[in-house]
């Protein structure tokens, strides 16, 4: 029998990174080759016409899934019965720009979105924050959609997860798909701390622990960290745009572990509600190792957390408590 289908909300869908997503999801590669789609995409009034031109262009690929498209400039239209949220729109930092003055942007835009959602959007309606400050932004949204469950509200940090299996792919020199268990640990900024210490790769011989194949602990512990902290900024020096085609592919593998599963023995990183796991404070939305299974995600326990780890995760925590304050602030 056919699936009902699934309406997913991309927010900022005319800009570079809703461009790469709506093919994607049209395609099945979110939620699977079975699964038929409704697409609402939001963006701003000046971007209008550039957003009926992706649904021109929607309409011409004919993607077998797709059962729909609403391209609106209104908030509550966007909103009104969608099942998944994808919030790619938001104020970028610009030149000259102080951290309050984008934050203050940010906090308002949410505020009112997370109020259509909240009003609109189907029960259980799972949201995926990409716009950053990503951790932040959701929190905001958390604050002003009470009804929607706090398990449901999550941001993007799975691209760093895929920077740090890549990164450890070309040193190895192995397939990225035998690489598994990076973990991503708290804000997606240059203070996230992408961790090794239980990662793995499937080698003819077993599986072996990263660490030990790498036999490089300097790199490991610098090299490495900063590659994946610093690799937006590369990717915007290299192309002139930030990652855009990688961020669509990554928010794709977030919601589609998320509703499918997580392969047995293996974990994904995602920022979610912190419970208070490894120490993090409570209260903020942080990067963790989850597994997710029947919709539902659940943090990785038992890990051991070495000094150097325990370190960067206090100071990620910390980035993010003061980035929350100053969101605050900006609510008052």
């Amino acid at each position: 029998m056919a699936k009902d289908p699934v309406r997913v909300l991309v927010t900022g869908a005319a800009g570079q990174i809703g461009y790469a997503l709506v093919p994607m999801i049209a395609r099945g590669i979110m939620l699977g080759p079975d699964q038929p789609v409704i697409l609402h995409m939001l963006d701003i009034p000046p971007a209008a016409e550039a957003l009926n031109g992706v649904k021109m262009e929607l309409v011409d690929a004919a993607f077998p899934l797709l059962k729909g498209v609403v391209a609106t400039t209104d908030a509550v239209e966007a909103c009104t019965g969608v099942n998944v949220a994808v919030m790619v729109g938001g104020f970028p930092r610009k030149e000259g720009m102080e951290r309050k003055d984008v934050m203050s942007k940010n906090v308002s835009i949410y505020k009112s979105q997370a109020s259509a959602l909240e009003k609109h959007a189907a029960a259980n309606c799972k949201v995926l924050v990409v716009a950053n400050p990503a951790n932040t932004n959701a929190l905001i949204l958390k604050e002003f959609a009470p009804s929607i469950p706090e398990k449901n509200i999550t941001c993007l940090t799975r691209l760093d997860h895929n920077r740090a299996l890549g990164q450890i792919s070309e040193k190895l020199n192995v397939q990225v798909s035998d690489v598994k268990n990076v973990i991503i640990w708290g804000n997606h900024s240059s203070t996230q701390y992408p961790d090794v210490t239980h990662a793995t790769v499937t080698t003819p011989a077993g599986e072996k622990s990263v660490p030990e194949l790498v036999k490089d602990d300097e790199w490991l512990k610098s090299g490495f960290i900063s590659t994946v902290q610093q690799r937006g900024a590369a990717i915007i020096k290299a192309r002139k745009l930030s990652s855009a085609l990688s961020a669509a592919s990554s928010a794709c593998d977030h919601i589609r572990d998320w509703v499918c599963g997580t392969p047995e023995g293996t974990w994904v990183s995602m920022g979610v509600y912190s419970d208070g796991s490894y120490n993090v404070p409570s209260g903020l939305i942080y990067s963790f190792p989850v597994t997710c299974r029947n919709g539902e995600w659940t943090i990785v326990q038992g890990l051991s957390i070495d000094e150097f780890s325990r370190k960067k995760l206090d100071l990620t925590a910390e980035e993010l408590s003061e980035e929350k304050a100053l969101a605050y602030s900006c609510l008052s």
